[in-house]
């Protein structure tokens, strides 16, 4: 039953995230004009080429990569990205028939912040369902594979090369709109990926630590772990609180810290990711009698 839960999410997420691609691909990127990388801005500089229509080019193109990421990657992960290949191109092509002269807004900056949030959050949901979005994504898959040159430096490569192929048919202003668009993407996809993720974890060395330990378990209801430590000048042995909190609950843990022992030495570093009880998996309380 769960892994229906999962698979149901990740369908529902990859074509949720294509379809809000495409709705911003449609409703601000295309009237305004713009820059754009990857496998949208290929069909830009082919449609303004030859005229070749911008959906049809994009299907052509995800199917083609979805052949090459066969041979090397094999039929899991095309599973991944056929999704994603078809329902992009096929959702800008409906909203270009139902809507063909429509638009939101003429204004150039706000067409490139809308563009880049829109891509950034399209992307990190798709991603974040487990799929890929194919395209594009996959020549840097590949280049990793044949030569080990790694994901992001081929990937920004790529990038770049698209956006500068397009210059010769722009006015120099258009790439600095180009640059803008790139860097709200990234943002956004960074934002994306890691909304309700990111933890702050917690180091305290205080001479008052079994306080402070119980306090933060009874009260704040959070797992500790107690690390021996050894002072490098005083050579005394010392107990670290590990602990890793809420960003909610990191005021309360360094309110009630202060109160217990005002000299305690507290370390406060933010992590992206937390897996195990409390987080990941259900909490589990074991009674200290057994």
């Amino acid at each position: 039953m769960k892994n229906k839960k999962i698979k149901l999410s990740t369908i529902l997420g990859v074509i949720f995230g294509n379809m809000l691609y495409a709705f911003t691909v449609k409703f601000f990127l295309l009237p305004s004009d713009m820059m754009s990388s990857g496998t949208t801005g290929i069909s830009l500089i082919v449609n303004h080429l030859t005229g070749f229509d911008i959906p049809t080019f994009i299907l052509i193109f995800n199917i083609t990569m979805l052949i090459v990421g066969f041979f090397f990657f094999g039929k899991e992960f095309v599973m991944t990205t056929i999704a994603s290949s078809i329902i992009y191109p096929l959702s800008l092509d409906a909203l270009n028939e139902l809507f063909p002269e429509v638009y939101i807004t003429d204004n150039m900056l706000l067409n490139v912040l809308f563009t880049g949030m829109g891509i950034g959050l399209a992307l990190g949901i798709v991603i974040r369902s487990g799929a890929s979005t194919g395209g594009m994504d996959i020549p840097p898959l590949v280049l990793k594979k044949l030569f080990n040159i790694p994901v992001s430096v081929s990937l920004y490569a790529f990038d770049f090369i698209i956006i500068t192929a397009q210059v010769f048919y722009h006015p120099i202003e258009d790439l600095l709109y180009g640059i803008l668009l790139l860097i709200i993407t990234s943002v956004m996809l960074d934002k994306v990926l890691l909304f309700g993720e990111s933890k702050t974890e917690v180091k305290i060395v205080s001479e008052r630590s079994d306080e402070i330990r119980n306090h933060i378990l009874s009260k704040i209801d959070r797992g500790v772990t107690v690390l021996y430590g050894e002072g490098g000048y005083s050579k005394e042995k010392k107990d670290v609180i590990l602990t890793v909190l809420s960003n909610r609950e990191l005021a309360i843990v360094e309110r009630t810290v202060h109160d217990i022992d005002p000299d305690a030495f507290v370390i406060v570093s933010k992590v992206t990711q937390v897996y195990g009880r409390g987080f990941s998996a259900e909490k589990k309380y074991i009674s200290k009698e057994q």
